[in-house]
């Protein structure tokens, strides 16, 4: 703590002290904040747990009159919106309209994209007919050697003769 009787405080305050507060003011500004939170903790607690908001209720007390004014503003921030975009397009459209000199580049990146896309698409059309091709190729072949395979298996094959031992 140091001389002078007084410590600084961690807390930031801008107290116009200098930083600087007495012993006895540090304790009570301890215990106020220890209060304040203790409260806070407290009223979190007590509070009721929230039900679900049941719009039938006090339905009769509505005031009809209110809903309809209410309705009514609406309804006219809506008129008054839409008048202003339709005065905004058709006397101030490049304040609402993308500019069209950027969209023209990216439209025909676009086209490109999709030429390309329907090429791959037609080349891997081809690729598969190819593929199909190939397939019925190998499968033939397959067949072809299991066919072979099995008469020349029948065809190599020996008897073979036990001899009989003579008792």
């Amino acid at each position: 703590m140091g001389g002078g009787g007084g410590h600084r405080l961690g807390l930031g305050l801008g107290l116009g002290l200098g930083g600087h507060i007495s012993s006895a003011m540090s304790v009570r500004l301890s215990v106020l904040l220890l209060a304040l939170a203790a409260v806070a903790v407290l009223g979190q607690r007590k509070r009721p747990a929230a039900e679900e908001w049941n719009y039938r209720d006090g339905a009769d007390k509505v005031n009809l009159r209110g809903v309809a004014n209410l309705t009514q503003v609406l309804d006219n921030w809506r008129f008054d919106i839409l008048a202003q975009m339709r005065n905004l397009l058709q006397n101030d459209h490049q304040s609402l309209l993308p500019d069209y000199a950027r969209i023209q580049p990216l439209s025909e990146a676009l086209d490109d994209l999709f030429k390309e896309f329907n090429a791959l698409k037609t080349h891997l059309g081809d690729l598969s007919e190819k593929v199909v091709a190939v397939e019925a190729f190998v499968d033939q072949a397959k067949a072809e050697r299991v066919a072979n395979t099995g008469a020349a298996a029948a065809a190599k094959r020996k008897t073979i003769k036990k001899k009989v031992p003579e008792s």
